[in-house]
């Protein structure tokens, strides 16, 4: 399926985001606030993927994006990212088959060649059980860098066209890992931070981005509406004028 470019066409919107995507940031500090390990801080979130799985559903999002793990986490102490790993098993352990049965469809996009065996088999079992669900396409960025992903599509597409003298948007566009989903509406990053820090930077070029102080453990079913909120108040003109966005309301009333 293919998606319309918010630099080529206008895409179409509503009330409700389309497409969220979120920087879960906050649970290491959400912990030493409690002066308990880092890990506890990674545990608690995912109770807040959780949430934010069930809120998007409710509320008719049909894309959900997490990053979950940047190819700069990699630089964290070992012992940290071996715990990282063993929560990210033991999630697709024990949330798949919860998935499933709310219609939710799972996919991992990253390069996941540096992760354990066992996850990519987890990952592969995960993506093939919920492929047909259709209520929400949960994503999970995992190991994954927006210039990896501009530079993994580029190489790609080459490989498929030899000859090609020139590059096109259209012609680069299969090849990214999110192909099969819209580009965000809303791009939402926890924690105070004010970056975008390597997350999507081909398909956040029209986002909506709201940042908030909450902690990723701390943010629930009201900070997701607040964010929602927020979003519905943007005037989204994708390169027109106030005027001309206006001009369209009205036609699109009559």
């Amino acid at each position: 399926m293919s998606h319309i470019s918010s630099t080529k066409e206008i895409p179409a919107h509503g009330d409700v985001p389309r497409h969220i995507a979120i920087i879960m940031d906050g649970n290491g500090r959400w912990a030493k606030r409690r002066r308990l390990p880092r890990i506890a801080g990674h545990r608690r979130g995912v109770e807040s993927v959780r949430a934010a799985v069930t809120g998007c559903a409710e509320r008719g999002v049909q894309f959900l994006t997490l990053f979950a793990f940047s190819s700069e986490n990699w630089r964290r102490p070992a012992e940290e990212v071996a715990l990282l790993m063993q929560l990210f098993t033991m999630a697709l352990s024990n949330e798949v088959d919860k998935l499933h049965r709310n219609g939710v469809r799972l996919k991992v996009v990253g390069d996941l060649a540096r992760f354990d065996p066992n996850i990519r088999r987890l990952v592969d079992q995960g993506e093939r059980l919920t492929a047909d669900n259709k209520r929400l396409t949960l994503t999970i960025a995992a190991n994954y860098g927006g210039r990896w992903d501009i530079l993994q599509a580029m190489n790609r597409l080459l490989r498929d066209n030899p000859a090609a003298t020139e590059v096109r948007e259209e012609m680069l566009a299969p090849y990214f890992a999110m192909s099969y989903a819209p580009e965000p509406d809303l791009f939402i990053r926890t924690g105070g931070e004010q970056r975008i820090s390597n997350f999507l930077l081909w398909q956040l070029a029209y986002s909506e981005l709201y940042f908030t102080e909450r902690l990723w453990p701390d943010f629930d079913a009201a900070a997701l509406d607040e964010a929602i909120t927020s979003y519905r108040a943007r005037e989204r003109r994708f390169g027109r004028t106030s005027e001309q966005l206006e001009k369209s309301r009205r036609a699109e009333v009559a």
